[in-house]
């Protein structure tokens, strides 16, 4: 799939090229600048986080997230997931290993919604593209969302 998108984005270059080379330069040398901003952005954050989990490891967050912990392992595995910036590919079986230690299920519900839906960590960026009031209200509404897919999730299992 990746494949067939670079190769549809190669041809509307090449096409833009052919109708217009200045703008179509013009274009690239503002995506680029575009970039680097972004990559910078994004490198910081991924700093960030990988500072905070190399002091905290699984086996902590799958005592803390046990089943038994109840409402404050639930509003704990929010909380970090809120202020956590990681990708989903990492996220899903990080879910599935916390599981296996012992998690509990509403818990890692709550955290990983929250680390998919609530962007704390990328909130400058948001606000940049986005505006102030955007931002901030995506982000609500997602907590919210967070907070109806632990209960759905809690009396589900």
């Amino acid at each position: 799939m990746n494949g067939t998108l670079y190769a549809i984005a190669g041809g509307l270059l090449v096409l833009s090229f052919l109708k217009d080379r200045k703008k179509s330069m013009m274009a690239l040398k503002k995506a680029y600048k575009s970039l680097l901003k972004n990559m910078m952005m994004l490198i910081g954050m991924m700093v960030l986080m990988g500072v905070v989990f190399s002091f905290v490891n699984v086996d902590l967050i799958g005592r803390v997230f046990g089943s038994g912990s109840g409402i404050y392992g639930i509003l704990l595995g929010l909380g970090i997931g809120v202020v956590s910036f990681i990708p989903s590919f990492i996220a899903f079986p990080l879910g599935a290993t916390l599981i296996e230690n012992g998690a509990g299920y509403a818990q890692v519900a709550g955290f990983i919604s929250s680390l998919m839906g609530v962007g704390i960590v990328s909130l400058p960026m948001e606000i940049e593209y986005f505006g102030k009031k955007a931002a901030i209200l995506r982000n609500i509404f997602a907590i919210v969302a967070s907070v109806l897919f632990i209960v759905v999730i809690g009396g589900l299992l």
